[in-house]
């Protein structure tokens, strides 16, 4: 994703990361990684594809809906926090193989009962003597 798309690219990955903090923690170690890694996978793209990844990314789905639902959640503290949304059958049929694997891959980390992330809330440093 070279050339003019530079500048909103790194924008984009920023604010994802910034919306991330709204997470609870483990699913904001899954999104870090996941997003990191779809962007570096999309670094030396052709333009076209550059912009159908922008528009997914910012426009289209994830970080207007992650937005909406951060705010929707602030708004509402008392009810439990949802993240997520739908993907209708017509959207996957769409998807390339890869982007099938992918996508059955990240459902199959966020499901798992003991995650391979390892986070805790602490933020005092422990000293080990």
């Amino acid at each position: 994703m070279a050339g003019s798309h530079g500048s909103k690219v790194r924008a984009l990955y920023r604010r994802i990361l910034q919306l991330h903090r709204v997470l609870p923690p483990d699913l904001k170690a899954l999104g870090d990684q996941y997003v990191k890694d779809e962007f570096r996978r999309h670094k030396a793209v052709g333009s076209d594809e550059a912009r159908r990844f922008l528009q997914e990314w910012e426009k289209r789905v994830y970080a207007t809906v992650l937005w909406q639902q951060a705010n929707n959640n602030r708004q509402n503290p008392t009810e439990k926090a949802c993240f997520g949304t739908f993907l209708p059958e017509e959207k996957l049929n769409d998807f390339r193989d890869e982007q099938i694997g992918q996508l059955q891959e990240l459902m199959q980390e966020a499901t798992k009962p003991n995650r391979q992330f390892s986070i805790t809330d602490s933020t005092k440093p422990k000293l080990s003597r």
